[in-house]
Order: C-alpha cells, then sequence, then structure tokens
C-alpha cells in the first residue's frame, strides 16, 4: 500500500474513488453533458464556453439556461462565422439566467466570434499565451479572458471573470478540465495543454473536502486557496492533479461520504465506502 501524502490520504484512495464515480454513468444532470453531443472542437470549445460559463445556480436552471442557448445555435462554429454583433442581440432576446442578461450571453459569443476570426479558435488564443515556464494555465487564461472581454465591447460580465482579479475562477478552470482531459467523463481536444498544468475548479463542495483533508486552512474559496489545493494534488498526482476533481465532487454532491471517511484507512469497517459498493 502506497504511503499516505502529507494531506493524509493516499493515491490508492482517490483512485478508488476515482474508479468508482468517474464514469458516464455518474455524469447527469452535469453541464459537461452538453459537449458529448459536439464531435467537432470547433463547435465543442464553444459549447464548453457556454456551458461551464452558465454553471452557477440550480443544476436544473443550469442545464435549461444552456440548452436554450445552444437550441438556437445549430453548429456553434457555423453559426458564430455567419452571426453579427446585432443578430446575437436578437437571437438571444429574452434570455436570463439569474442575474446574467441577454446582452451578456451576446457580447460572450460575439467576442468568441471575434477571437476565432484573429487567431482560428479559442485553443490557439489560448495556447498563445501558455509558456513551457508557466506552472499552471494562469496566465493563458487570463489572455484568453482578456481577449474575449476586449472583443466583446469590455466592461463588467457576470460570465467571466479574469483570474488578476483574485476570483478562483471555478467556471473557467471547469471549462479548461472538460477541454484538456480526456477519459469517460472530460471529452478532451486541446490536446497540446499540458493536464498537470490545470488548476482545480474550486466549488463549495471541493473547497470542503480540501480542507477536511488538510490541504487548505484557508477560509476563502479564491485563486490563493485553488492554487494551493491544486499544489496539493500536485503532489499525489504531478502529471494530472485535477483527475479527481469530478468524482471527489460527485461524493459532496450525492451525500454518500463525509469528507472525513476519505481519511480512513482502506479497508476499514467503519462507516461507509462507497467506492467497494
Amino acid at each position: 500500500m502506497r504511503a499516505p501524502t502529507s494531506s493524509g490520504i493516499s493515491r490508492r484512495r482517490l483512485d478508488r474513488i476515482y474508479a468508482r464515480y468517474n464514469r458516464r454513468e455518474w455524469v447527469h444532470p452535469d453541464p459537461v453533458e452538453f459537449l458529448y453531443d459536439y464531435p467537432d472542437v470547433r463547435d465543442r470549445e464553444i459549447v464548453g464556453l457556454v456551458a461551464s460559463t452558465l454553471a452557477y445556480g440550480r443544476i436544473l436552471q443550469i442545464q435549461r439556461s444552456v440548452g436554450w442557448v445552444l437550441e438556437r445555435m445549430g453548429s456553434p462554429a457555423a453559426f458564430l462565422r455567419g452571426a453579427s454583433r446585432h443578430s446575437l442581440a436578437q437571437t438571444f432576446v429574452g434570455f436570463r439566467h439569474r442575474f446574467t442578461t441577454s446582452g451578456e450571453v451576446a457580447g460572450l459569443l460575439y467576442g468568441a466570434k471575434r477571437v476565432i476570426e484573429s487567431e482560428g479558435s479559442l485553443y490557439a488564443c489560448f495556447l498563445s499565451g501558455l509558456q513551457d515556464k508557466d506552472e499552471t494555465v494562469v496566465p493563458a487564461l487570463s489572455r484568453l479572458v482578456g481577449c474575449l472581454l476586449a472583443e466583446s465591447g469590455g466592461g463588467g460580465s457576470s460570465l467571466l471573470s479574469p483570474p488578476e482579479r483574485g476570483s478562483a475562477c471555478k467556471r473557467l478552470n471547469l471549462f479548461l478540465r472538460w477541454m484538456v482531459r480526456r477519459d469517460q467523463v472530460d471529452p478532451g481536444g486541446w490536446d497540446g495543454v499540458p493536464a498537470s498544468k490545470l488548476v482545480v475548479p474550486l466549488d463549495t463542495h471541493l473547497y470542503r473536502i480540501s480542507r477536511a483533508l488538510g490541504m487548505t486552512a484557508r477560509r476563502t474559496a479564491d485563486l490563493r486557496t485553488a492554487m494551493e489545493v491544486t499544489r496539493a494534488f500536485r503532489k499525489i498526482a504531478p502529471e494530472d492533479p485535477v483527475r479527481y476533481d469530478f468524482a471527489l465532487t460527485r461524493l459532496g454532491i450525492r451525500g454518500e461520504l463525509d469528507a472525513a471517511e476519505l481519511l480512513k484507512p482502506v479497508g476499514s469497517t467503519s462507516g461507509r465506502d462507497p467506492c467497494t459498493q
């Protein structure tokens, strides 16, 4: 048995949780499932941007809102090629997702259209901001967000948060997890980005679990905390620190395992271990 990491949990235990929960059967309802219908990465990156930026609030509302937008686009790449700022504004009249307006969605997609026209794809824009020396994807993400905001007309947006403002950028790091990793859950497509540079999408479930595991003692789920948690996971899985994100958050969402259970030895008879069920 491998020795526990400094966080108090072994890779063996995490791999058991990954094997149990990182499967398509556990995906629904999760916005990543929208990406599965788009085999062309030029479509998928646009779908991923829409699905991730709207991934806040109640899951059923997220599903409805993302579906509403995608239904009006058909093939997203072809749709954006033929779109204008005015036509996008008209297409999404009446849309509202909590405090996100139709104008913000139209602006996001117009920004994506302009970035794709100037750089070839969202992927190309992102990749041009990523250097070998970078520890993480944060500099490249900052460039992509900056380009999207500039091309959309600038100003504030409930959909895009530049990393330099200190936000954990949970939704954008979720987008990158979907587009960079490739397994039963994450469809991938951005093959030139090393998974080793990804940052965890720090939502409330992963934050709670990370604190219980001693990966962070910080009381704010901001970018500094996300980086601290990522470094802790990188000690366990240097090649893929975001590997366990989906599986661990299923535990939090489904309520099937208290975070304290993760620290118990594999094979312990006390408590419930869904990894063996």
